[in-house]
């Protein structure tokens, strides 16, 4: 299973109202892997918790995967109701070994 299909395999642990997983891997310097993602993840399993308890959540989920071939993951975590008032996720940053 290629490592996009897994992450998005065991988000779905969240009951995701909205899912979206882009890999950013070519856009950073070094050779184009499997190592950086932009996540956009909505679920009402986020209602009441601050931005950190929703990244330490996904953190938990995704453990193995950060502490491997993950170098770098955008997480946009949303409520239900924050998505639809936004639905504006933030374009990334540009990587400086990349643009040099």
């Amino acid at each position: 299973m290629e490592l996009a299909d897994q992450i998005m395999k065991k988000l779905q642990a969240l009951q995701p109202a909205h899912l979206e997983l882009i890999n950013e891997s070519q856009l950073h310097a070094g050779p184009a892997t499997d190592s950086h993602f932009k996540l956009t993840l909505v679920t009402d399993q986020f209602d009441g918790l601050l931005a950190v308890k929703r990244h330490q959540g996904v953190y938990k989920i995704l453990q193995e995967e950060l502490a491997g071939p993950v170098h770098a993951l955008a997480m946009h975590l949303y409520t239900p109701e924050e998505w639809a008032s936004e639905k504006l996720v933030p374009e990334s940053p540009q990587c400086a070994g990349k643009n040099i």
